[in-house]
């Protein structure tokens, strides 16, 4: 069915499009119809989003999906579900499952899955070594012959410069993004959250901003030798922002993300090392890191948002910090999280928060998404920016719901998401 979205504020950073304007899409192309003021189709489904923001369907780069294996945190129908309620249309899965997605077969298997859940697109990222383990290469040409687009060992870093080194230089032949998760484990020492005033008070072991600097330092290093395109994960510090600047003067092909969960929250914010909701990886940091990352994203040192999605059982959050797991998920509370603390707080225009939720991941990754034109993907986001609502666990679309905003009250959500023209998400 034909889908006639009226009267929203069209929010298009690939031209530049700022404007109320009509916009019709058709399901069975999956496609971009006519962008125009005042279209007419009596066939199409109406859409009012008179006063509401349309934007290119959200890109997150980094998301858990936990399928295969550890399916009692979340599947691919799950989190496809957390992810259309979101407003995510397309979604990078890190490979550290049970098994690690390593080989061909099981790029397959995730992608295969997803086009029958059918909620949204899935770009299962492959493993840089076998299992995970750091020792040998996986078979990245396999993989990427099988529709894989990214290489990474997120969850942890490949300590072995010389492996690592490799895997970029196979990259750069087939065009691969590498997507890195920077944490040297020489250095982590068993902290658990970042390691400051917060940490000596709740009398547990800390998380230096060194363990991650080091590894950016020299995967930027290892970028500019071989010529891969490499992507930051989860920046979480001060330096993070220089190295990153840094980098990006010298034309070195590097690009950064931030979190939501780490430019709304600090490590203030943990009110107990009983409650593990706070703890994640990289951790929480200071409030002078939270804010080099903000200013980061308003000067486009750091171009994407993404969220680190990361579900666990309640269970397994019920515990401490010293022995829960480290994650949270993010993908219901990012767009109203950006749109608060980012676009409110004078650091984004909504302009630059399409950008970094949607039209830079998209060229980074080189898919065809992140941009509202006639014969594009029609994969839309209506996003209501005065609606205000409380955040609560039992209206999450996910399985998991392992977060600290519980009771949080939000200025702006997502109130419908549509990908390949089909609605996948409705409020």
């Amino acid at each position: 069915m034909r889908l006639l979205i009226k009267g929203g504020r069209v929010i298009n950073p690939a031209t530049d499009t700022d404007e109320v304007l009509d916009v019709l899409t058709d399901d069975s192309t999956g496609k971009i119809l006519k962008i125009a003021s005042n279209i007419s189709d009596e066939t199409a489904r109406i859409i009012d989003a008179t006063e509401k923001v349309v934007f290119p369907g959200f890109i997150d780069m980094h998301v858990h999906m936990r399928d295969p294996g550890q399916t009692h945190k979340g599947d691919i129908e799950t989190e496809s579900k957390a992810a259309a309620r979101g407003g995510y249309t397309s979604v990078c899965a890190m490979p550290n499952t049970s098994p690690v997605v390593d080989t061909a077969e099981k790029i397959r298997y995730v992608t295969d899955k997803a086009n029958t859940v059918g909620l949204c697109k899935v770009y299962q990222v492959g493993a840089i070594t076998k299992a995970m383990e750091g020792k040998e290469l996986s078979d990245i040409n396999e993989m990427a012959d099988a529709g894989m687009i990214c290489i990474s060992e997120d969850g942890k870093s490949v300590m072995d410069s010389g492996l690592l080194r490799k895997a970029m230089k196979i990259a750069k032949e087939r065009n691969l993004s590498v997507l890195s998760h920077c944490e040297d484990i020489n250095l982590v020492e068993g902290g658990v959250m970042n390691a400051g005033e917060k940490s000596k008070e709740l009398g547990v072991n800390g998380i230096t901003n060194a363990v991650e600097n080091v590894i950016i330092a020299r995967d930027i290093m290892l970028a500019e030798e071989t010529g891969a395109r490499l992507h930051l994960c989860h920046c979480s510090t001060k330096e993070s922002y220089d190295l990153l600047r840094d980098a990006k003067e010298k034309k070195i092909l590097v690009s950064g993300e931030v979190c939501p969960h780490h430019f709304s929250l600090c490590e203030d914010d943990i009110p107990s090392k009983e409650d593990a909701n706070y703890k994640m990886n990289p951790p929480l940091r200071t409030k002078e890191d939270v804010e080099a990352l903000k200013q980061g994203l308003k000067d486009g040192v750091f171009e994407v948002i993404s969220t680190d999605h990361a579900p666990h059982s309640a269970e397994e959050k019920a515990k401490d910090f010293e022995h829960a797991p480290f994650g949270i998920v993010g993908m219901e509370t990012a767009a109203s999280l950006t749109y608060d603390e980012l676009v409110l707080g004078g650091y984004l225009s909504l302009m630059q928060m399409a950008e970094k939720m949607s039209y830079n991941p998209a060229k980074i990754l080189g898919i065809d998404a992140g941009d509202i034109s006639v014969d594009k993907p029609a994969d839309l986001v209506i996003f209501d920016p005065d609606k205000e609502y409380e955040v609560r666990k039992e209206d999450f679309a996910g399985k998991s719901t392992n977060m600290p905003y519980e009771g949080w009250t939000f200025t702006g959500q997502v109130v419908l998401t549509v990908m390949g023209g089909k609605v996948t998400y409705e409020l």
